[in-house]
C-alpha cells in the first residue's frame, strides 16, 4: 500500500439509536446499534456525544507559546494546556470561537489565524472533534475589555514558553493535555519547515459536528 492511500475516511456503518442512558450540561452518553456487515456483526456501542472544540497555540513574537494552568478534576490535576473551549452554540464559526477563546483565556487577540491540524481524541469512545488554529501577532487585550473568569478559570496562570522548550516538555512526560501536546509539536514541525503545513482557517472539517 502507498502512503497515498493512508488517509482517514469517513464511512459510516449503518446504526439505530437504542439509548440515551445518560443527558449532560454539555455531553450525553448514547448507545447505539451498528451493523459492521457479514464479517462484524451486529454490536452495541455507547460512546460519548460531544459537541467538538477548539484549540489556539497562541505563538508571541518571541517564538513562546501561551500556556494556561488550569485544574481538572476528572484527572485531579493541575495541567499546562493551550487556550481552548467548546464549539457549544450551534452554528458558531469555529475561527470565531478561537479567538474569543483566546481573549477570554489568555487576554490576547490575533491578527494571523490559520489550521494546524485536526484531532479526534477518543474516537473509540467519542465523537469529540477539535480543531487546532496556529495564532500569531498577538495584541493585549484592552483593560476594560478583559473577561472576568470563573470556576476553575478564576485562579488560572498564565506563562509564555519558548516553543522548542514547549516541545521539550511535552516529550519529557511533563505536559499531558493530547490537544496541547498535538499543537505544539505540530508548530514546532510547521516552524521548522517555515509553515508550509499550514492551513487556511476556512479549510473543510469533516468532522465538525455542529
Amino acid at each position: 500500500m502507498s502512503t497515498e492511500q493512508v488517509s482517514d475516511l469517513i464511512d459510516p456503518r449503518p446504526a439505530r439509536r437504542l439509548d440515551v442512558p445518560f443527558q449532560g450540561f454539555v455531553v450525553d452518553m448514547v448507545s447505539d446499534e451498528v451493523d459492521l456487515g457479514e464479517a462484524g456483526g451486529i454490536v452495541r456501542r455507547e460512546y460519548v456525544d460531544h459537541p467538538g472544540a477548539v484549540v489556539v497555540v497562541a505563538l508571541n513574537d518571541d517564538g513562546e507559546v501561551l500556556l494556561l494552568r488550569q485544574y481538572r478534576h476528572p484527572v485531579g490535576a493541575f495541567l499546562w494546556e493551550a487556550p481552548a473551549g467548546l464549539l457549544d452554540l450551534d452554528g458558531e464559526d469555529p475561527h470565531v470561537a478561537a479567538a474569543r477563546e483566546l481573549a477570554e483565556e489568555a487576554d490576547m487577540t490575533a491578527k494571523s489565524w490559520d489550521v494546524l491540524l485536526d484531532l479526534l481524541p477518543t474516537p473509540g469512545g467519542s465523537n469529540e472533534a477539535v480543531r487546532v488554529y496556529l495564532a500569531r501577532d498577538l495584541t493585549p487585550v484592552p483593560d476594560d475589555e478583559l473577561h472576568t473568569r470563573e470556576a476553575e478559570e478564576a485562579d488560572m496562570v498564565v506563562a509564555p514558553v519558548p516553543l522548542e522548550e514547549a516541545a521539550a516538555l511535552a516529550l519529557a512526560g511533563k505536559l499531558h493535555n493530547a490537544a496541547t501536546i498535538a499543537g505544539v509539536l505540530a508548530a514546532a514541525i510547521g516552524r521548522a519547515s517555515d509553515w508550509e503545513t499550514l492551513r487556511p482557517v476556512d479549510s473543510p472539517w469533516e468532522y465538525r459536528k455542529n
